[in-house]
């Protein structure tokens, strides 16, 4: 079991801009609510009326979508489910996996602080369903 390697928004928009891929792991109503400037949505769970259900799909959807060795940053709201599917993808044999600690919103720091997010700094952001990256068309990538 591999270490995930974490960074701030500001190191992971330098990774960007360097080549990865941003995957936000967030449901999709969060992602169409706002999300990093060209991140494609691949949920690892889906809301539902009152409560988070797993994404079963999330692994498959992955490896048919992308190759192992592809750089890829992932994120969330806060850090949490990023990390969750940060491990999940490095446990299935992907290479290059870094996860956005405090994710768009921003996430609980030491002493009650909390650690900007994304959208807290100011980096790019996009609102609505973005073409060819909301989870259905991701999804039907791997076909």
């Amino acid at each position: 079991m591999s270490s995930v390697k974490r960074v701030g928004p500001g190191e992971a928009k330098e990774l960007i801009d360097a080549g990865y891929t941003y995957v936000d792991v967030r449901s999709e109503p969060e992602f169409d609510a706002g999300h990093p400037l060209g991140a494609l949505n691949v949920p690892i769970a889906h809301m539902t009326a009152g409560a988070m259900v797993t994404n079963h799909d999330f692994l498959t959807v992955m490896t048919a979508v992308f190759a192992k060795d592809t750089p890829l940053v992932v994120g969330c709201k806060a850090g949490g489910r990023s990390l969750r599917a940060a491990q999940m993808l490095l446990d299935a044999g992907f290479t290059d996996v870094i996860d956005q600690r405090a994710g768009f919103d921003g996430a609980p720091g030491a002493f009650g602080a909390t650690d900007p997010g994304w959208s807290k700094l100011g980096l790019p952001v996009e609102t609505g369903p973005t073409a060819g990256a909301t989870y259905v068309e991701v999804k039907a990538r791997g076909r």
